[in-house]
């Protein structure tokens, strides 16, 4: 033996992967159909949440639509809610699927930072600049 791993195959495409780098492509290929399930924590009708709705939908809308689903949670009509996820600050986005689940603080407004927060930079061809 030359000491030289045999390529894997794609069980459903039967195409031959060559390296790791192909593989990873091949995952977050098919991540990119999964759906999200986000919930954001807000308080009241203040701008900062405003801010915050607006800018995830708009996110949702330009990367993911039809594939999410967004939760508006104001944790002064619901105070239990703040036990149940451990809210500590407001706005708080927390996506629960895909995992990991992961929680944002902020008005939501670095979409950079959020696109990072919520895994969506690795996913190709998901930028509507790209």
């Amino acid at each position: 033996m030359s000491g030289k791993k045999a390529p894997r195959k794609s069980p459903k495409q039967g195409k031959v992967i060559d390296s790791s780098a192909d593989f990873e492509k091949l995952i977050i290929r098919a991540n990119s159909g999964q759906r999200f399930v986000l919930r954001l924590y807000v308080t009241g009708n203040t701008v900062r949440s405003g801010q915050a709705i607006a800018n995830i939908r708009s996110l949702c809308e330009n990367y993911l639509p039809g594939r999410y689903d967004l939760e508006v949670v104001d944790i002064y009509q619901q105070p239990d809610a703040l036990v149940k996820d451990q809210i500590i600050a407001a706005p708080t986005l927390i996506k629960q699927l895909p995992a990991p689940v992961r929680r944002l603080i902020g008005d939501l407004s670095d979409r950079d930072k959020v696109l990072v927060g919520l895994d969506l930079e690795a996913l190709e061809g998901i930028r509507p600049d790209s």
